[in-house]
C-alpha cells in the first residue's frame, strides 16, 4: 500500500503517531522506534504495510519504504511541500470516507512540483480541489457585498471572490482569475500574484 504522510506526533521513547493519506483511506498508525528503522518525515510517500494489534485500537506502521521524489534534496521545495501537505492533514483528519481525488491529486502535485514554481502547482491543486469538493465559486460576484465584480478581483480565505475595495487587498486581472478558475493555471499570474494566493491557500484549505 502506498500514501503520503500528512502528519506525525511523536509519543513516549520517540514512537510515532502517523497520519497517512492512501487511495481510499486516511490511516493513523503506530510506528515503533528502532534502530532498523528508516527515517521518514512529513511529506514522505510510502509503500508500507499495517498490523492489526490486539494490545490497541491503532494498527501498528511496518515494513516502511520511502518512495523518493527527484527533487527530495531541494530544501526549499521540500519545505513548500511540506507546508502543502500540512494543510490536508487539518482539513481531513475528521473525514469518515474518502474516494481517491486526493492521493490522485498529491501525486500528480509531486510529479510536477520541480517543472514550475512549486507554488504554482499548489495553487492549481487547490483549485482542482475547490472545484471537487463543490466549493469553487467562479462567479464574478463579490462575495461579501453580493454584487458584481467588474475589474480586477480580490481573493480570500477559499479563493472567494471579492471588490479590491471591499477587502483591502491584492487583486488580479480577471482574465487571471477567469483562466485560474476556468482552466486550473496560473498562466496570466506574476511572480508576485502566485506569492500572494500562496499566503492565502496556508491560511487553510
Amino acid at each position: 500500500m502506498q500514501g503520503f504522510i500528512l502528519n506525525l506526533n511523536k509519543v513516549r521513547d520517540e514512537d510515532l503517531i502517523v497520519t497517512i493519506l492512501s487511495k481510499s483511506n486516511l490511516d493513523i498508525l503506530y510506528r515503533f522506534y528502532g534502530a532498523r528503522h528508516g527515517v521518514i518525515n512529513l511529506g514522505f510517500k510510502i509503500d508500507f504495510e499495517k498490523e492489526d494489534s490486539v494490545k490497541s485500537t491503532i494498527s501498528r506502521l511496518k515494513d516502511v519504504i520511502h518512495i523518493g521524489f527527484k527533487w527530495i534534496n531541494n530544501n526549499k521545495q521540500l519545505r513548500t511541500w511540506q507546508d502543502f501537505l500540512a494543510l490536508f492533514y487539518k482539513h481531513l483528519k475528521d473525514t469518515q470516507e474518502l474516494d481517491d481525488f486526493y492521493f490522485n491529486l498529491l501525486e500528480s502535485a509531486s510529479q510536477n512540483w520541480d517543472k514550475q514554481n512549486p507554488k504554482r502547482v499548489a495553487i492549481e491543486s487547490y483549485v482542482k480541489l475547490l472545484e471537487h469538493e463543490g466549493r469553487l465559486h467562479s462567479t464574478l460576484e463579490c462575495f461579501l457585498c453580493s454584487k458584481p465584480i467588474k475589474n480586477n478581483v480580490s481573493l480570500i480565505r477559499a479563493y472567494l471572490p471579492t471588490h479590491k475595495e471591499c477587502t483591502n487587498t491584492f487583486s488580479i486581472k480577471k482574465e487571471a482569475f477567469n483562466e485560474l478558475f476556468q482552466n486550473k493555471s496560473t498562466l496570466f499570474l506574476n511572480d508576485k500574484e502566485v506569492d500572494r494566493l500562496w499566503y492565502v491557500l496556508l491560511e487553510g484549505l
